[in-house]
């Protein structure tokens, strides 16, 4: 019982600290969590339902995914017609021509 409150804890502190901010942070982390689940998938069914061979998997698939997600991030082309804030004060771009 002593460590499943540890994790379930430990899960709320990392999940409380990973707001996604940008278009491709959210990309690099769906592609992340996505990937880690097809890399434990794909990982246990070559290893036989070997756990060693599906955390090695996941570690690959999300390292993988996350990479992706960021990267096929579109980029705004154009000229920035209109500027505004986030919320935490930096100037961004929120209307392109």
């Amino acid at each position: 019982m002593n460590r499943i409150t540890t994790l379930l804890l430990a899960l709320a502190a990392a999940a409380s600290v990973s707001a996604c901010q940008t278009p491709q942070q959210t990309n690099a982390l769906a592609g992340g969590a996505l990937g880690a689940g097809a890399g434990a998938l794909v990982g246990s069914a070559v290893t036989h339902g070997s756990a060693g061979g599906a955390l090695a998997g996941a570690a690959i698939g999300a390292g993988s995914g996350a990479l992706i997600g960021s990267a096929a991030t579109p980029q705004p082309t154009g000229q920035c017609a209109r500027w505004g804030y986030d919320y935490n004060g930096n100037q961004v771009c929120t209307a392109y021509y």
